[in-house]
């Protein structure tokens, strides 16, 4: 499959935001994106048609109940077989921030025995509580580059992307902490820490963990590496102008760390199609 021929489906709904910035993103890396209501999809237009899903950022249905509890019950109302199909043909899916409390909330992440109908985990309210929206730090965990959106970036890789979020503290069931990190790491599905800028764990320490989630993390992944999931936003880091600070050195870089995920994901959609 060549660049040009990978579509990428950006769904939205009401509250979605930053859907146009990784519809250019993916489109910047060659591929074919669309944004798409979830009404048309589930009307006039196929999941199945698609070659990568994404859950953009925002605050779907105003994140009433808890965030991305609504959009979740939804997709599996409506969209659970297809989405099933589409999971297990290891067609790549991508949630960013609120993208990524979907996939907790429908039971796509962490996925440790397969789909469950229950969540295992939660993206609950910061702590310090409120928005926070800064650039941090993020160190990569995975030794096996089984995640198709991490695979180009080397292990212990630092990135720096911005978060945007109310509710990005991850965590587990008190009573399974334990058992479910060693899950996590058993399975290396544990993709991206909050660090400090020199790749120091941030061990809960705000402001490099801006929310306090459980063993800083960042981000994660299906056992199978196909479904991925991040509180960072990297469609707003896929540029050097985009960096917050590029004027202080007087030279702007051609792109930022973001980009690292939309070429990984290319890249193994070229070699595996």
């Amino acid at each position: 499959m060549k660049r040009k021929e990978i579509r990428v489906c950006i769904l939205r709904v009401g509250g979605t935001n930053c859907d146009a910035e990784t519809k250019r993103a993916f489109q910047e890396s060659g591929m074919k994106a669309e944004v798409v209501h979830f009404n048309q999809l589930t009307k006039t237009k196929g999941l199945l048609d698609f070659n990568i899903l994404v859950i953009p950022g925002g605050f779907s249905h105003g994140d009433y109940v808890r965030a991305g509890a609504i959009w979740a019950t939804q997709f599996n109302a409506t969209l659970k077989e297809e989405l099933s199909q589409f999971v297990e043909e290891g067609r790549p899916v991508l949630g960013i921030c609120n993208g990524f409390q979907v996939l907790v909330e429908a039971g796509l992440l962490p996925q440790f025995e397969g789909r469950n109908p229950f969540p295992e985990a939660a993206l609950a309210s910061n702590n310090p509580p409120g928005y926070n929206c800064r650039w941090v730090y993020l160190r990569h965990e995975s030794s096996s580059n089984k995640c198709v959106f991490t695979r180009e970036i080397p292990v212990g890789s630092i990135l720096r992307i911005p978060i945007a979020h109310a509710e990005g503290r991850f965590i587990f069931k008190k009573e399974k902490e334990e058992k479910y990190l060693k899950k996590l790491l058993d399975n290396d599905q544990l993709i991206f820490r909050y660090c400090h800028p020199n790749g120091k764990s941030a061990e809960g320490e705000y402001p490099a963990n801006p929310n306090n989630s459980f063993y800083d993390i960042a981000g994660i992944s299906a056992p199978s590496g196909t479904v991925f999931g991040l509180m960072p936003h990297p469609e707003r880091a896929y540029f050097g102008w985009q960096l917050p600070d590029w004027t202080k050195s007087g030279i702007m870089p051609t792109f930022g760390d973001g980009r690292l995920i939309f070429e990984s994901v290319a890249k193994y959609l070229t070699k595996k199609f």
